[in-house]
């Protein structure tokens, strides 16, 4: 019993050193190749699947006359684009600098849109998940009209068409997002039963998640041991990174406490979605600066647990 009360109260940390040391394991080891290899596709569609139940069950709990925009939102993108502003301006600034790939990877970080399992934490912390899924929406639109503008600026032998830009990322994102979203409003309107089985288990979506995380942090580990990143830099990016983490969570929970939403103001500034960035860095910087996404995910889900273990003994 003490096992499995240290796996539900510590699942983020749990799922992050499982990724970890499978993939070191595979690595390191070499009789593992062959079942590496047989494994890999299997994980390539767990991935997916994983994170589309997180928000498909989540969104069948979802109050959906309580999905319109507030006050919270407005301050929220503001402060986003007033750092990127910031960031952008000090990437110009230094531009021949070797310190750019630094800052362009803490941009990655702060350009993305709001995670898309944001709201599986806000309704464990207690929060408004209608209201989180309705920003996470906004984020989404808000950052693909950002990313098309800002990365030319910054690269400009990148060719980013703006339009086919903005597509791919909305692309990207409604497979993950909407498409859940849409089956739950269903699920609750048409298939109630079902829906209503679902929703009594309050767990389900966060484990969905954990799972997803797991593996996450395997790719994220997998990026930072193939990097040609020096030490040096690979330790700026995740000590700026985890700076720009508890930074963005202060902003946010500020923001929340003027306006009445602290618990999803926190959650909606600092709560990326680490993929998208990833492929983002992948496709218009330099591949380097993807490390920065990886190295935040982790610190993130470490701030989320902490977070989950406050609230916990705070209701204890």
């Amino acid at each position: 019993m003490g096992i499995i009360r240290f796996l539900k109260d510590w699942t983020l940390p749990v799922a992050i050193a499982t990724g970890t040391v499978c993939y070191l394991l595979f690595y390191y080891v070499p009789a593992l190749d062959e079942v590496g290899s047989a494994l890999s596709p299997i994980f390539d569609v767990l991935f997916p699947v994983t994170v589309f139940m997180t928000l498909f069950v989540t969104f069948c709990k979802v109050d959906f006359h309580q999905m319109r925009p507030h006050r919270w939102h407005t301050g929220i993108l503001i402060a986003q684009l007033l750092l990127v502003a910031v960031v952008v301006g000090v990437i110009l600034t230094f531009r021949q600098s070797t310190s750019k790939l630094f800052w362009e990877a803490l941009l990655t970080c702060i350009i993305g849109p709001s995670a898309s399992a944001a709201p599986v934490v806000v309704g464990k912390l207690g929060g408004n998940i209608s209201t989180m899924t309705t920003y996470t929406l906004i984020s989404s639109l808000a950052s693909a009209l950002l990313i098309p503008v800002v990365f030319p600026i910054l690269e400009p032998t990148a060719n980013v068409a703006f339009l086919e830009a903005f597509l791919i990322i909305l692309e990207k994102v409604s497979y993950v997002l909407l498409l859940p979203l849409v089956l739950g409003w269903i699920m609750q309107h048409y298939v109630k039963g079902v829906c209503a089985r679902i929703a009594a288990m309050p767990n389900l979506s966060f484990y969905c998640w954990a799972v997803s995380l797991s593996i996450t942090t395997g790719i994220t580990v997998k990026n930072i041991v193939h990097s040609s990143a020096s030490i040096i830099l690979l330790l700026m990016i995740a000590l700026g990174t985890f700076l720009l983490c508890w930074v963005q969570f202060g902003i946010g929970r500020g923001i929340g406490r003027l306006l009445g939403e602290e618990i999803n103001s926190g959650q909606a500034l600092f709560q990326k979605n680490t993929a998208l960035s990833i492929w983002v860095a992948y496709m218009y910087l330099n591949p380097v600066s993807s490390i920065g996404a990886g190295c935040y995910v982790l610190w993130q889900n470490i701030i989320n647990s902490f977070e989950l273990w406050h609230y916990r003994k705070k209701s204890r």
